[in-house]
């Protein structure tokens, strides 16, 4: 059986290195991007016996986005750096998995065609699409504009980036461009820098939460805020109008000076209450993490380097592979916990190493 440390493997030993620092590396010294790992270590998951079944469901009904399992495909960048069929390939894997695809405004693939990828696969496939609010509004429009007439079925705007991430081993590096032939596909045409840098998706430090009822009232598409780790935020979220939050550090890939994300959520998803469904990515690796995520009030789980690296070692097969590890280990791990579905994963369930809540 290939494992998801096999995968990455793989990839390392496919991947250029300065392509694999791109994405395995983070902020500053690296703290948060290991402690996002670490944090899941620190829990366990206290089972309920007696209660479980022959089969379980482990469907989950998100903002326009049904999917086979409590995990998404998070957005993450220049999936043609790690495999020549790039976006596609991934939209294709997680179609062909039911898993929702969450595509990145950094693609180098352009929306419509990561969309047309995931329906080609599977008519329903649902994808939303990642965006950073640019420091002109027509911009964002447009970009909102180019998802929707893709097809996409909700939007992800991320507002932990008021200014773009000091990612040390990229510095080291000197990678700040992109190879000829490769571009941020989805602002081609738009106004700004030609999209051949890394850093040529301009970001808003001066975005309000205004502007996120402004986002709401202008697509008919639901909006989920990404990158809230405090939990009078999500509660300005709601307030606002966001159908989804999404509890994320950015995979450590902006501040190194942050808590890991899995320990804000539990805060976030109390001052929510259900309101919306809320989510959490960071440092997602087995299906055990899954268990305790929907213990401590995620509806699901967001998986993102995983991902890049069954797309560099065996593209689409190795997406596709990721993607039914997690989901066949997080049944296996709810069946163990007596669970029939998600929602049996509660708050008692998820205890400190030593046992305490």
């Amino acid at each position: 059986m290939t494992t998801l440390r096999d995968l990455h493997d793989l990839a390392r030993g496919t991947l250029d290195p300065v392509r694999y620092d791109y994405v395995a590396g983070g902020a500053g010294e690296e703290r948060v991007l290991t402690g996002n790992e670490r944090a899941f270590d620190r829990y366990r998951l206290l089972p309920r016996v007696l209660s479980g079944g022959e089969a379980r469901d482990t469907r989950v009904d998100l903002p326009g986005a049904p999917g086979a399992a409590p995990v998404v495909v998070a957005p993450t960048a220049f999936h043609r750096l790690m495999h020549e069929d790039g976006e596609r390939a991934t939209a294709r894997a997680a179609a062909a998995e039911g898993a929702v695809l969450v595509t990145g405004v950094a693609s180098t693939t352009a929306v419509a065609d990561v969309v047309a990828a995931a329906h080609g696969r599977a008519a329903g496939a649902a994808v939303w699409f990642q965006l950073y609010a640019h420091p002109r509004a027509e911009v964002t429009r447009a970009l909102v504009r180019r998802a929707e007439d893709a097809g996409c079925t909700g939007l992800v705007l991320t507002v932990d980036s008021p200014v773009f991430g000091r990612h040390t081993r990229d510095l080291r590096n000197g990678f700040t461009d992109l190879p000829p032939g490769y571009a941020a596909e989805n602002m081609r045409d738009l106004p700004g820098a030609p999209p051949g840098a890394l850093t040529d998706i301009p970001m808003s430090p001066s975005l309000t939460w205004p502007d996120i009822a402004a986002l709401v009232r202008d697509t008919s598409l639901p909006v989920l805020l990404k990158g809230v780790l405090h939990p009078a935020d999500a509660l300005l979220a709601v307030e606002h109008g966001a159908a989804g939050v999404i509890v994320s550090n950015h995979g450590g890939r902006q501040s190194d000076a942050v808590p890991a994300a899995v320990d804000c959520l539990p805060a976030v998803a109390a001052a929510v209450a259900g309101r919306v469904p809320v989510l959490v990515d960071g440092g997602v690796r087995r299906g055990s993490d899954i268990a305790v995520a929907l213990a401590l009030g995620a509806a699901a789980v967001g998986v993102g380097r995983p991902v890049v690296w069954g797309l560099a070692a065996q593209g689409e097969a190795g997406v596709r592979a990721v993607l039914a590890a997690l989901r066949e280990d997080y049944d296996h791990t709810l069946a163990l916990c007596g669970g029939r579905r998600n929602a049996d994963l509660t708050r008692d369930m998820a205890v400190r190493e030593d046992g305490t809540w």
